[in-house]
């Protein structure tokens, strides 16, 4: 029935449980066009139980006749949806898993379906991959769209239905910028520094050769918690790599070093940051937000001196910048401090 399917979608998810017919009038008014038609999609869903006669409200007197106010059943509504769901859990892939549906909008169900079969139609026709490619390809070989899985939301749609790992998709990143020390490479256990800020990376960068570490990467603020995914392919060196970062100390960088964390396994590199609480903080950035496990996992890496320091300038709305530390002082702290003792 025209306009049936659109109007419960509707429904679904408005946030009222009371409707009059001029506003039912008014959501339909884009996909029914002829009073005959609204009334038959009206009564249907009178039938199906879905809309409820407010009776005290009565009835108009145009044939077919309509309630002039209706209760939204939207247990009725969840019922129908979930009923939809439990045909294609039977008629889809086995390997599409459909339960995180039964807890969310229906609205996304409806959104995501036309590329779920898309999907099921792919992995009928040839099954799992056996190799991984970048994003853009499988998303290609998937539902004909090379932007979908990055820029389109088909990642969470993947991760929806339990498939994002099982279809070994490259994920598309920033290349990871960094400076290789050559006389370091062929190291059993190898350093790696990530900075965050291009001038603190331009003043060590003439350091390193004179260091024990293999690279320096340059992380570029938020880039890093993505890019770091590529440093394997980008240096494909077996080794035992042991990394240390480096930010600004505010609830930003700080947030920036945890989030890095949860892909990345990385110390922070404590000799630069113990040299900054040595000097004076600067006024500003008292408007970032904090990330509360993000500071008492930082914390933890400090004496109880400098948490008690570290938590009152942050709470002052003050911070160290990395440039805090001018380049022969970074230069002397990256050669002279024993790294290993950190490990």
């Amino acid at each position: 029935m025209l306009g049936l399917e659109e109007l419960k979608r509707i429904l679904s998810v408005y946030p009222k449980r009371m409707i009059d017919l001029t506003r039912l009038e008014e959501l339909t008014k884009s996909f029914v066009h002829t009073y005959e038609e609204f009334a038959d999609v009206i009564l249907q869903l009178e039938k199906d139980q879905i809309l409820e006669m407010v009776k005290s409200k009565g009835r108009t007197a145009r044939t077919p006749s309509l309630a002039y106010q209706y209760r939204i059943q939207k247990s009725v509504l969840a019922s129908s949806h979930h009923q939809e769901l439990q045909i294609y859990r039977n008629k889809l892939h086995p390997a599409i898993l459909l339960d995180e549906y039964f807890r969310i909008d229906p609205v996304v169900w409806k959104q995501d379906l036309p590329f779920i079969e898309k999907i099921d139609h792919y992995l009928k026709a040839f099954g799992f991959p056996n190799e991984p490619v970048p994003a853009p390809e499988r998303s290609f070989e998937l539902v004909h769209d090379e932007k979908w899985i990055v820029e389109k939301g088909g990642k969470e749609v993947l991760e929806r239905i339990g498939l994002y790992e099982r279809l070994q998709i490259i994920p598309v990143s920033e290349p990871l910028m960094f400076a290789v020390n050559p006389g370091q490479i062929h190291r059993e256990n190898q350093f790696h520094l990530i900075v965050e800020n291009k001038t603190t990376y331009q003043g060590l960068l003439p350091a390193l050769v004179d260091t024990e570490f293999s690279t320096l990467i340059y992380g570029s603020g938020k880039v890093i918690i993505k890019s770091i995914e590529q440093f394997p392919a980008q240096y494909p060196v077996e080794a035992n790599h042991e990394f240390f970062y480096f930010g600004d100390l505010d609830r930003e960088g700080v947030s920036i070093w945890y989030s890095l964390t949860k892909r990345q396994s990385v110390k922070l590199a404590l000799p630069f940051y113990i040299a900054c609480l040595a000097q004076e903080p600067v006024k500003g950035k008292g408007y970032q937000l904090e990330n509360r496990e993000a500071l008492q996992a930082f914390l933890t890496n400090f004496s109880k001196l400098h948490q008690d320091k570290i938590q009152k300038l942050l709470r002052l709305g003050t911070y160290y910048p990395q440039e805090i530390l001018k380049s022969k002082q970074l230069q002397v702290i990256w050669r002279e401090s024993d790294w290993k003792a950190l490990i």
